[in-house]
């Protein structure tokens, strides 16, 4: 990461694990179990995310839940403002949505555009019983009117700020940071 100042952690590595084992009890209790429950991850730090709250839900109940991987890049409502032509991934979901509560997992909720590209994304899977969101850290600033179920931190922001969350998998590193300027992670 280049061209940022660093202003504040405002989650280490542990607090990290402590928010997604508290998310994968969330997802439990609230779908009283793990029956026909699925994650999908939002590219490109949901997918690691899914990843691991399916552990920790396998840990807690003794039960395999599907993981997907979702790209959202096609569905975006800003791609006529990327300069450049937008590099597409694959979207790696190897199970039906149909009659499924699916839990899409994103790293950080700001306006609120990505999940909305995300749900077109599902929608066009099938026709899931209920979709849910979890993320590890919603900044504010919403410009749609979605809002996630399950949040491990809760992060006012000002616009001038952006939360980058590190994950090892990813970057080697592992915390979630405010930085100021040019966002280059």
């Amino acid at each position: 990461m280049h061209g940022y100042k660093q202003k504040a952690v405002i989650l280490d590595s542990e607090g990290i694990r402590r928010a997604l084992t508290r998310i994968a009890h969330e997802i439990i209790e609230r779908n009283r179990g793990t029956d026909k429950l699925a994650l999908i991850g939002i590219r490109s730090r949901g997918v690691p995310l899914a990843g691991r709250l399916a552990g920790k839900i396998l840990q807690i109940e003794g039960k395999e839940v599907p993981v997907g991987t979702l790209d959202i890049t096609l569905y975006r409502d800003d791609l006529s403002t990327f300069s450049t032509q937008p590099l597409v991934r694959k979207t790696e979901v190897s199970f039906p949505v149909e009659g499924k509560t699916i839990v899409l997992v994103d790293d950080v909720m700001y306006t609120g555009r990505t999940i909305r590209a995300a749900l077109d994304a599902v929608m066009d899977l099938g026709r899931p019983k209920l979709i849910q969101l979890a993320v590890l850290v919603d900044r504010g600033h919403r410009e749609l009117p979605i809002r996630a179920d399950y949040v491990g931190k809760n992060v006012p922001t000002s616009k001038k700020e952006d939360v980058a969350v590190l994950l090892e998998e990813i970057d080697g590193e592992e915390k979630v940071i405010i930085t100021e300027g040019d966002k280059h992670y």
